[in-house]
């Protein structure tokens, strides 16, 4: 439900922004990328061509991909769910599925992600119909996005055996931050995987 105030932020910003609530809707039910929304506002109002706009969200959300590679395995083997799970594998989505028990039916994780878009579908249709018809203060609305990673962090570390992954991903990005902070994301990233397939290959011996 953390879904529904990003939405809301994401609606209202779409709306003020010059496009349309119509806009933001569809928005929220065929690109559904988070992140990769919030930068398309900018792009949006400063008029810059489709393309451009697409060509920005794909390599933002180039690590999705890693994210359906993990999962492969359990998607739903039907065509449609399976095709609409990884479309709708955002970085929360990802992090609540990896939570569920291994034996979890692949219909249900399905389920999941879809309830996961209705939430962020309904926050942007409420932001944008606000959006479109009054100014409101968004004081503090901004930490939503951190309030509802911390959450999810905390779930990670409930449902692991090892520490491991989530001391990884901050060694990473305080070696990264020290020595590339330009670069410090993509730095960490690669750390990461680097041990996690250093792990991966310990484990199978």
């Amino acid at each position: 439900m953390g879904y529904i105030p990003l939405g809301m932020v994401f609606g209202f910003l779409f709306v003020q922004a010059g496009a349309g609530w119509v806009m933001a809707l569809l928005t929220s039910l065929i690109v559904y990328a988070g992140a990769a929304q919030y930068m398309m506002i900018p792009m949006v109002a400063a008029g810059m061509p489709v393309s451009a706009i697409a060509l920005a969200t794909l390599l933002v959300n180039l690590r999705h991909i890693f994210y359906g590679l993990s999962l492969l395995d359990t998607f739903p083997r039907s065509f449609t769910l399976r095709w609409y799970t990884a479309f709708a594998l955002t970085d929360e989505t990802y992090s609540v599925l990896t939570t569920l028990p291994r034996d979890t039916p692949p219909a249900r994780m399905a389920l999941l992600a879809l309830l996961n878009q209705g939430w962020w579908v309904l926050g942007t249709l409420l932001g944008a119909l606000i959006g479109a018809q009054a100014q409101v203060p968004l004081d503090g609305l901004d930490f939503v996005l951190c309030s509802l990673f911390a959450v999810l962090t905390v779930e990670q570390w409930r449902a692991r055996s090892s520490p491991l992954p989530l001391w990884t991903a901050v060694a990473a990005y305080a070696v990264a931050a020290a020595l590339i902070p330009a670069h410090a994301l993509v730095v960490a990233i690669l750390l990461s995987i680097l041990v996690g397939v250093a792990a991966y290959k310990k484990e199978k011996r």
